[in-house]
């Protein structure tokens, strides 16, 4: 491709979110335009299989409904420009997207050029544009090849569910999978029958006075023993009670502890649902946010993204990035945090590894110098990710670990703690668990072996082994990924799928399957047990790799998946019969006025209603009360009203949030919610907010209101006009800077700016 750039030459660049343009258009200069193409914009028609099973497995695209004027307006502007660069997401559906875009906007092939950059900063955009590609079509057939398999299962499975379960389900090839995992849980949960077991603890006094608790282990010498019942315990309880024990070993080491890797997809989703409660779809799109760009303000080089492609299975880290990060953690925290050599972590076996590990893209961006200019998710999930990679680059922690054997008739107990000498990584962060840690960290006295100690309470206890725990989005995505089962960007569509169907539902953080959901998932075993093998469906994902890497063709998957489907389809559509397929009623407390029986839930065009389980004799029904919604938490405000001095509180109202006194109707004090602009008051030298007028109008005023009453409409910014030294204003609708004192007349352009005030 030409590389020379002539005069005036116009560049077109299309990226997939509105609201990654305007970052990346601020890094760039005024030859260049960028518009978005709001995801694909041409995909399979809804109506129909969209794909010629007999002819190659050719796909029949059509244009998106609904996108007509945007396709013209992009058509428009790419006939217009000299060169059109696709700037679309860095993975496969990004890929797809921009080979659509090249044949739905008809864009000549001397004009393409493909970009991608895993993260929106400055540099990495520059970068990009001076190294553009073709169009990798291995990436693309790979995008075509599961979302033509998807499409067939899909279609060609639905009326089969249609036939014998109940019109308007719908199956997926991953999703019914995902349904499985979930259904065998249930099942061996009910399946689990407890088994009893005791255990007893002692209570120790050293020499010195100091208690502490120890646990039988097994008879002196031998190994771990299990204490199955009650006269096992009493028998041991029985030995020792009223003698002293004697410290038979004390061991005192040095154990290191290594941070957890930086964040992939997976691991992120995870640990957001730990740490912040978050589920999947809302984790996915505060990252989102988070890397196509958020407004920082001037003093902070204005809109940047903030953290690397979120989609990545990679714990591959740049040199760049490690070289930045070590320097941050010698300067924060001291050289004895750095290692001695960087860190680096081996991605898993079979991982695409076309990206980075999530991490943010500047790591002297530290979480609270933003944290105004962020909302409460972003800035939540920003610092998960911030910490997670500085301690991913910081040196082991080193705890002294304590160990003791006790002894006394022949009967061993033990215990086992430990203190932290050096913190390392765990002064930034520590990785949570889904169960907690099962050695505990019991306190154990300075003790020499050969010493005695007192004995005081002696304890059993009763325990019953547990039935393993229902997935959490959490553990099913872990689950998902050690098996191999979709990639990074299909995580959350597949939870997000399974639990809009009706197949799975949410019980608090545990995800159930519903009666459908495992009547379905029993017929799908039944007849199709290929679909909802979870090997099956991991080879499957390592035939799409295959695609990507160009060792097999789109065509020769797809033929080879067919052949055995089709004959499974038609053998099932023969042998099963609605009559065979019973789903459970499921039942409510209202009873039917016409003939006394229990109502039962029944699903309709416009969702659940109650009917009678009498019909066709009965057919009354009546519409399900929807459930209470949960009481709004009030947010309360750091400071208090200035008439009564009572708590205000954050409220919402026809022209966006407010604090109002929670005095409320005694005291009427309002103040509207503001956002810091980051700019000091041109009159009294306070801080500029913006704030919100009628009909959302935004103007900026001085938060020392009504001491000082300044305000505009035009932006104040933290630039000084070169002439008189004053404070330049961005033009609102006009990317101009100016300045507005008196007999001053300078002005200069500016890239446009974006408006990220979202929790307004």
């Amino acid at each position: 491709m030409p590389s020379g750039k002539r005069p005036n030459m116009t560049n077109l660049i299309i990226v997939e979110s509105p609201t990654k343009a305007p970052t990346i258009k601020s890094y760039l200069g005024s030859s260049y335009k960028v518009v978005a193409s709001k995801g694909h914009v041409r995909d399979l028609p809804k109506s129909t299989l969209g794909v010629d099973v007999e002819n190659h497995f050719k796909p029949h695209y059509i244009n998106i409904r609904g996108k007509g004027d945007l396709i013209r307006e992009l058509k428009k502007e790419a006939q217009n420009a000299d060169r059109v660069f696709l700037a679309t997401d860095p993975d496969r559906e990004g890929e797809a997207i921009a080979w659509h875009l090249v044949n739905t906007l008809g864009i000549p092939a001397s004009k393409v050029r493909r970009v991608a950059f895993n993260e929106i900063t400055k540099g990495a955009v520059k970068e990009a544009i001076k190294k553009p590609r073709e169009i990798d079509m291995d990436l693309v057939n790979a995008q075509q090849a599961r979302r033509l398999l998807d499409r067939i299962v899909g279609y060609k499975l639905s009326p089969f569910l249609w036939k014998n379960v109940r019109s308007g389900l719908s199956a997926g090839r991953v999703q019914s999978v995902a349904t499985r995992i979930i259904v065998d849980r249930e099942n061996e949960i009910r399946a689990f029958v407890p088994k009893e077991y005791w255990t007893v603890e002692a209570d120790l006094t050293a020499p010195d006075g100091e208690t502490f608790t120890v646990r039988y282990y097994g008879d002196e010498g031998g190994d771990r023993r299990d204490l199955n019942n009650e006269s096992e315990a009493a028998a041991v309880v029985r030995d020792v009670t009223g003698k002293s024990f004697t410290a038979k070993e004390i061991r005192r080491y040095t154990k290191y502890k290594n941070p957890a890797p930086p964040f992939t997809t997976s691991t992120m989703q995870q640990e957001a649902s730990r740490k912040l409660n978050f589920q999947s779809q809302r984790t996915m799109k505060v990252a989102q946010e988070l890397y196509e760009g958020i407004h920082l303000g001037t003093e902070n080089g204005g809109s940047q993204g903030l953290i690397t492609y979120m989609r990545t299975d990679s714990l591959r880290i740049s040199a760049e990035a490690q070289t930045a990060a070590l320097a941050y953690i010698g300067e924060a925290y001291g050289s004895e945090y750095v290692p001695a050599a960087p860190r680096v972590y081996k991605t898993k076996s079979g991982a695409q590894d076309a990206h980075e590990a999530i991490r943010p893209a500047k790591v002297t961006l530290v979480p609270k110098a933003i944290r105004k200019y962020l909302s409460a998710d972003q800035y939540k999930l920003y610092k998960l990710i911030w910490e997670r990679f500085v301690a991913s680059q910081m040196q082991n922690a080193e705890l002294s670990v304590v160990s003791g054997t006790f002894t006394a008739a022949g009967r061993d107990f033990r215990a086992s703690g430990y203190t932290v000498a050096f913190p390392g990584f765990m002064a930034v962060y520590e990785e949570s668990r889904d169960e907690p840690d099962a050695d505990g960290n019991a306190k154990i006295p300075a003790l020499r072996e050969g010493e005695k100690l007192a004995s005081g309470d002696i304890l059993p206890a009763q325990h019953f082994t547990e039935p393993p725990p229902r997935y959490t989005e959490a553990s099913l995505i872990k689950f998902l990924e050690e098996k191999g089962i979709g990639r990074p960007s299909t995580y959350t569509p597949i939870i997000t799928i399974i639990i809009s169907r009706g197949y799975v539902a949410r019980q608090g953080k545990s995800l159930a399957p519903t009666p459908l959901g495992e009547v379905t998932t029993g017929l799908m075993v039944q007849s199709f047990p290929n679909i909802v093998d979870e090997h099956f469906t991991a080879e499957m994902e390592s035939s799409l790799d295959a695609v990507e890497r160009g060792e097999n063709t789109m065509e020769a998957l797809l033929s080879d998946f067919y052949g055995d489907f089709a004959k499974s389809l038609d053998a099932a559509m023969d042998s099963v019969s609605k009559e065979n397929v019973e789903i459970p009623v499921e039942e409510t407390d209202i009873i039917c006025e016409k003939c006394g029986a229990k109502m039962v839930v029944k699903n309709g065009r416009y969702g659940k209603f109650a009917a009678c389980p009498n019909y066709p004799n009965c057919k009354n029904t009546k519409p399900l009360e929807a459930p209470a919604e949960p009481a709004k938490k009030i947010e309360i405000a750091p400071f208090k009203c200035e008439l009564c001095g009572s708590d205000m509180v954050l409220r919402t109202g026809r022209y966006g949030s407010f604090y109002a006194c929670s005095n409320y109707p005694t005291c009427k004090f309002t103040k509207p919610k503001t956002r810091p602009l980051g700019v000091k008051c041109p009159s009294c030298g306070g801080d500029l907010v913006t704030k919100y007028g009628r009909n959302h109008s935004v103007f900026y005023a001085c938060s020392n209101y009504p001491t000082c009453q300044f305000s505009s409409w035009d932006q104040p910014t933290a630039e000084t006009c070169p002439t008189c030294g004053g404070i330049l204003y961005r033009k609102k609708s006009k990317n101009i800077l100016v300045c507005k004192t008196e007999g001053c007349s300078f002005q200069k352009d500016c890239p446009p700016e974006t408006e990220t005030d979202a929790e307004m």
